[in-house]
């Protein structure tokens, strides 16, 4: 290949950053990024622009997740520990991408996920190091600590406005049974206990990081965003990288080039990362010779990978309307009308509304367990599809799978989805783990508090009891949070698992960063949205040479 410089002058676009990716991280880089006057980006994103109303609608979601123009239909490899199945495994592809189409929870994690972090050798990634970052996102809304959340960041987050009896009976039968009511779990420190999920909705909409980040930057008139751009590979020059080829993603055939003057900053999410990466050159040497691809850097790539898999227990409802009836015919029209007019309605929700964060052994200091509770059912206990009959559903995860999988590509092809396998519930610590957390969701469903909804166990049936059935339950029926991490893993140059080192630049190569959920070294005790802005906003530190905030006053290392 010719000099960087003649290549740019030859055949393409150049600026100073290419971006691949405009989701929750390539959206801050791109508003980060151009608050420089003098800088130029150009964000590559695969799919459509974020233009359909049922993006911004938050109850627009459930149309969205399963519509093959707006998202990436993933589908993990059959997996001995979930009974040879396939889960669907999907993931945004329009700008905000999976913020756009995401269950909208504002979910930070522990402070010990970070400090963890910071211990495997990436420094400036523990708690007091990050917290910053988090506050300079976020915009809260409401009562809070000052010290642990920001006023004046783009993303609002609210309380949950729409307060529905059901939702108070079960807070008030987890006090039952010793869960405290949480007055903050974003705090750092006291995650346990249960309440409402903090979101990222404002005035009945959705708020995607691409409404408030990428947006706003390509007003600046120094960001060009170009959409139905599926990113074919990296190009180097030596072990620089200086562009990214990418194909027309409408007609599938046309090719071009844009070109970075100073960085390429992959930010294409935990599955589109690592197979972008191999089909470059970067990856594991045995597989990319098994590509034909030539080896520019062989390190772990796609490896490490985690998800936190997921168990619904759902419940018939007596007495009440839940959301499965209000969700059509005169029901719907009263919250239609009710959104309308700014009231608190179904449409402007979450899907989860009550978190539960607790602990399987009465020994641990901070839950090893997240849950989730809605006063709505979906059909076969997935997401998707409301059931006929009045519902309640109660989920929960394990925080920190020990399970770990792989995302690999299959070939050359930019067209051709990669191998994604988890290895969902192999480890006998997830099993062990999950089956307790099942049991007590079951427990949160039969308290005295929400006895006068409760009308009978629906899924699994009432006769599934031992720790056996409750595991095949498990392997049968559970599914991904959609919380995917870990295949470009950060660390030092002598951690044989790092991809990238805590600046976040790709071993043994020059140009080249990595910016997205991909890094984590470890799953957080969290859904992964917010922690992957957080990621964003340090790597923008970062690139442009800024020196990193100071700690917060009154929080201690």
């Amino acid at each position: 290949m010719t000099k960087g410089g003649d290549l740019m002058q030859a055949d393409g676009d150049s600026f100073d950053y290419v971006i691949v990716g405009s989701g929750a991280a390539g959206s801050v880089l791109c508003r980060r990024l151009t608050e420089d006057p003098g800088t130029t980006v150009c964000v590559l994103e695969c799919g459509p622009p974020d233009r359909h109303p049922f993006i911004h609608i938050p109850a627009g979601f459930i149309k969205m997740l399963f519509n093959p123009t707006y998202t990436w239909q993933f589908q993990t490899e059959p997996g001995a520990g979930i009974g040879g199945r396939r889960i669907p495994t999907t993931q945004g592809r329009t700008l905000g991408g999976s913020s756009s189409i995401n269950g909208m929870v504002y979910n930070r994690g522990q402070r010990e996920d970070f400090d963890h972090w910071a211990q495997r050798g990436n420094r400036g990634w523990g708690y007091v190091d990050i917290l910053p970052y988090f506050k300079r996102t976020e915009r809260r809304i409401g009562i809070a600590d000052d010290r642990i959340h920001g006023r004046h960041g783009s993303l609002p987050v609210t309380d949950n406005d729409w307060i529905h009896p059901v939702n108070e009976a079960f807070i008030a039968g987890a006090q039952e049974l010793g869960i405290p009511r949480c007055a903050d779990y974003n705090s750092g420190d006291a995650q346990a206990g249960v309440g409402y999920f903090q979101r990222a909705i404002n005035r009945g909409f959705r708020h995607s990081a691409a409404r408030v980040f990428l947006h706003p930057a390509k007003a600046t008139g120094r960001l060009d965003v170009r959409t139905g751009a599926r990113a074919a590979k990296i190009l180097f020059d030596g072990t620089r990288a200086v562009g990214v080829e990418y194909v027309n993603d409408r007609d599938r055939g046309s090719r071009a080039r844009v070109f970075a003057k100073k960085e390429v900053i992959v930010s294409s999410g935990t599955a589109n990362t690592a197979k972008l990466l191999q089909i470059s050159g970067v990856g594991p040497a045995w597989l990319l010779r098994q590509l034909g691809v030539p080896v520019l850097a062989d390190l772990p790539v796609g490896e490490n990978f985690r998800d936190h898999y997921s168990t619904r227990i759902v419940a018939r409802v007596k007495n009440i309307k839940t959301i499965n009836e209000m969700s059509h015919g005169i029901g719907l029209a009263g919250q239609i009308a009710r959104w309308m007019a700014g009231k608190p309605n179904i449409l402007a929700l979450c899907p989860s509304i009550v978190h539960w964060f607790w602990r399987t052994e009465d020994t641990m200091r901070q839950p090893d367990l997240q849950g989730v509770f809605s006063p709505a059912s979906y059909k076969q206990g997935f997401v998707g599809l409301l059931d006929d009959y009045p519902g309640m559903t109660c989920g929960v995860w394990q925080h920190r799978p020990e399970s770990i999988g792989h995302v690999r590509a299959r070939s050359t092809d930019p067209f051709e989805d990669p191998v994604i396998q988890p290895n969902y519930l192999t480890d006998p610590m997830d099993q062990r783990v999950l089956v307790k957390g099942m049991r007590l969701a079951r427990s949160l469903l039969h308290t005295r508090a929400l006895e006068r909804f409760f009308d009978r166990d629906e899924l699994p049936a009432r006769d599934v009891r031992s720790d056996d059935e409750w595991l095949d339950y498990a392997r049968r029926f559970g599914s991904t949070a959609y919380h995917l991490i870990g295949t470009a893993r950060m660390g030092p140059a002598t951690d044989k698992t790092a991809v990238v080192d805590d600046t976040l630049r790709v071993h043994g190569l020059r140009g080249l960063r990595v910016v997205d959920a991909s890094i984590m070294p470890n799953m957080p005790s969290a859904n992964t949205y917010s922690a992957t802005m957080m990621i964003a906003e340090k790597a923008s530190d970062m690139i442009r040479g800024r020196a990193p905030p100071e700690p917060v006053e009154g929080i201690a290392a």
